[in-house]
């Protein structure tokens, strides 16, 4: 059975130094006017009893993933639960995007920009780059049973200071491949307390893509039922051409003479 993925991102431990972004953007090489990573401050709570966190926007890597549903040309697909990115083949339709609980997936450059899970890195077996930077290693990168045991075991240990803490993550969407361990209710962070598919691509996921298998199958069998009697016909012209016995040759005759044609008429 293949190793399921996943990263873990302590807010306990996260100082917000950005050093994962820059290690993102540089290993990757993400253009600088673009960003799989974006950290921001969150301050709740009135004076003097201020709550300060951070909120890490970037790709949950979810197990039943809407980008990948919809995605129409396989660009985005899930491997050993990350879901990975191939630029080459986006039509830039931005279905990803609308589709997102998220909101992660955008266009840029005309192609889907998002994590895309350091896939080459991984599969030599190697850590991502957000992981290897991370000082206070907040972010850990491993097999999900344990990123996620870590991440509970985490939780009873600051429950005391941060009576709300939470491993966000955990089940939603078929369990996410990004663990997240809050400090407080996800609307806090400005995430929903349980992701949904919503209901046009849940009727896309049973009746829409289904059918446009079906059709493309269907289309695809006429096209080759077409070629073959096309075929058909092909060689039957080409047998007939072949059986048919050349012309008879063309027998020259010269004009009569017109001495003697004046001859006979006078």
């Amino acid at each position: 059975m293949a190793t399921r993925y996943a990263y873990s991102i302590d807010l306990d431990r996260c100082i917000g130094c950005q050093a994962c972004t820059v290690a993102c953007k540089t290993g990757n090489e993400v253009p600088l006017y673009d960003a799989y990573i974006d950290i921001g401050d969150i301050v709740t709570g009135k004076s003097p009893n201020f709550f300060g966190t951070f909120a890490h926007h970037r790709c949950f890597h979810c197990d039943d993933a809407a980008c990948v549903t919809v995605c129409p040309t396989g660009t985005l697909s899930k491997w050993n639960g990350l879901t990975v990115v191939q630029a080459e083949k986006c039509s830039s339709c931005g279905y990803c995007t609308d589709a997102c609980p998220f909101k992660i997936p955008h266009i840029v450059d005309n192609h889907v920009s998002k994590c895309i899970a350091c896939f080459d890195l991984v599969q030599d077996g190697g850590t991502p780059w957000c992981a290897q930077t991370c000082p206070s290693q907040a972010i850990q990168f491993g097999e999900r049973e344990k990123i996620l045991a870590n991440a509970q075991a985490r939780v009873l240990q600051i429950k005391a200071r941060y009576p709300n803490a939470q491993v966000y993550g955990d089940k939603q969407l078929g369990g996410l491949g990004l663990l997240m361990l809050l400090l407080d209710k996800p609307s806090v962070y400005g995430l929903p307390e349980s992701p949904e598919i919503t209901l046009p691509l849940a009727a896309w996921q049973k009746v829409v893509q289904p059918a446009s298998v079906g059709l493309t199958i269907a289309a695809l069998a006429a096209t080759g039922l077409s070629f073959i009697i096309a075929r058909r016909q092909h060689l039957r012209e080409k047998a007939s051409l072949n059986n048919v016995e050349p012309p008879a040759p063309v027998v020259e005759t010269k004009p009569a003479d017109e001495s003697k044609e004046k001859n006979e008429n006078g």
